[in-house]
Order: structure tokens, then sequence, then C-alpha cells
């Protein structure tokens, strides 16, 4: 079973990350991952001028100065660059990190920060179509080892290679979100990993995830891809508390719900276990601020080691 942590990129500074990363390295994590936003989400007006890191940047920086853990996005939008551009960058912290590298990437969802930074926001459809061909290109420049030729409806490649490519194997592909038509289609195409967002606020069961995995293994199956190829994650955002109202409070600021492990240890250690009985790979645990390295070392003493 692998064990990672989501590590904000908001709301801080660059010391309280590298803090960060250097306890997970030195723990029993497998993986880090950061998001990819330009202003710190949910988008409030009075919180644009707060601390925003570029989160590829601080991926390369991380790649640079840890020995184990695999990094990554959860996850890279796709509107805020060309895919030949986000191939090329993994490709060069693929090699920084030598072969630790995930590509999380999605259709990009937050309005606000296009507007702010002038980029053209399309409309959902526009969005996962050029998703899908996004997807499919990146796949094609990390597996295939000569240069590519591409066209799509708004990309294209003439004879491009990627160098430096993947380190020594393909980068692996991890595609955020769960819409059932597109989404969990693009991904049973040409991805590697899904991943269910207990942000998003779905109520993150062994039902929901028997769900979208047997949604997922319909389109495999459509694509004649076999569905084994695809590993299973899922990010929970975690709080070990016994202060009942400290947990109330951490699910209220961020209006979760059933997609949470916030209480008690043996609450988070069932809920952390009933995603990993019904069929989980990874669990990336979420919600921790960059200033609470206590707290990472309690969830990894409390509740990673629970799982051996």
């Amino acid at each position: 079973m692998k064990f990672g942590a989501q590590v904000t990129c908001y709301r801080n500074t660059w010391d309280s990350i590298r803090k960060v990363a250097e306890t997970l390295d030195a723990g029993p994590w497998d993986s880090i991952y950061f998001a990819d936003h330009y202003l710190p989400p949910p988008g409030r007006k009075e919180e644009e001028h707060l601390t925003a890191h570029e989160g590829f940047t601080v991926a390369a920086a991380v790649a640079g100065f840890t020995e184990t853990l695999r990094i990554g996005h959860l996850v890279l939008g796709n509107t805020y660059r060309n895919p030949g551009l986000t191939a090329k960058m993994a490709g060069t912290v693929d090699h920084i990190s030598h072969g630790r590298f995930v590509l999380g990437i999605g259709a990009a969802w937050f309005h606000r920060e296009h507007v702010a930074y002038g980029w053209t926001f399309p409309s959902m459809k526009e969005r996962q179509d050029r998703f899908e061909e996004a997807v499919e290109l990146l796949r094609r420049l990390f597996h295939e080892p000569s240069p590519v030729t591409y066209q799509g409806n708004y990309y294209s490649l003439d004879d491009a290679p990627l160098s430096p490519g993947s380190y020594d194997k393909p980068i692996p592909i991890l595609v955020g979100g769960t819409g059932e038509r597109r989404t969990l289609r693009t991904l049973a195409r040409h991805g590697d990993v899904m991943n269910l967002d207990g942000w998003s606020g779905g109520p993150m069961s062994k039902e929901y995830l028997h769900h979208k995995v047997g949604v997922l293994n319909k389109h495999c199956e459509d694509a004649g891809r076999d569905p084994g190829e695809i590993s299973h994650s899922v990010l929970m955002p975690t709080m070990v508390t016994d202060d009942k109202a400290a947990a109330a409070q951490f699910m209220a600021n961020r209006r979760l719900g059933e997609g949470t492990a916030a209480g008690p240890k043996n609450y988070v250690i069932d809920r952390i276990g009933e995603i990993i009985d019904a069929g989980a790979h990874e669990i990336m645990i979420g919600g921790i601020p960059t200033d609470d390295v206590e707290q990472y070392e309690l969830v990894a003493e409390e509740v990673l080691s629970a799982f051996g």
C-alpha cells in the first residue's frame, strides 16, 4: 500500500514547503503532490494577494533535494500550458528526480485565474475536447522513442522530439476528475492512474469507489484496454484529533462531506482502511498546513503505521 501527501502551495512560504518535503522524504511516505493554481483557491477576492507558488516550479525544486518521494500534481490544469511544453517540463523534472515524476493533469476549472492572467477559459465541452487531445499527445511523447507528429483540432506536433524524455520508464499519467462520460473515458484510453478527490465533496466510500471503477472498466473494455494497467488513488482530506470541535471546523471551513477522514486516530484508520479494502492502491493525505509538521509526523506514526 502506498501513501502520499498533497502539500499546499498557497498562503505559506517556500521554506515551510521545503521543511514538509524533507520530513516526508525522511519518513514512511511514498509521494508528494502539489496543486496547480495561480491564485489561492477557492477564489475569494480578498485573498488574491496571498502567496500562490507556481506548482511546476515547486515540483522541480523538490525533485532536486529529495531522494525517495514520487513527485506530482493534483492536478495540473491543461489550459495553462501547451501540452508540448507540459511534456518538456515533465521530462526535465523526471530527469532531475531520476524517474520519480508523475504527471497529474485535469481539464481545469478555476475561471477566475484565467480572467486574472488573460487566459482563455473555454466551454466545458471544449475543455474536455482539449484535455483528451492533450493526454493522448502526452502519452505518445512519453512512450514513443522517435519524434512525434500529431494533428488534432487544438494541438499539433511536427516531428517533435521529447528530449529529455522519460528517465527510465514512461512517465505515468494521472488523470484528475470523475466525470463518467468524458474524463474517465480519457483515462481509459490514455492514462495510467485514476484519482478520486475528497475535496470535491463526493461520498468517499467503498460504494463510490466501486462505482467509478466500474465505469472506468467499461470504458477500458470499449477502448480495448486492460483495466489492470490503471491504478486507483484517492485524495482524502485528513485531520487526526480528539477535539470534536476542531474536526467539525476543519470540515466546515472547507465545505467537506464524506470525502474526509477527520477525527480520532481509530476513526481515521477505519476510514482509510475502508478505501484500501475497496481496492485503492494509493491514498493521498490532504489538508495539513505546511506549518504543522507535527501533524504530518502524527499521521505517519499513528495512522500509516497501522497499515504496515
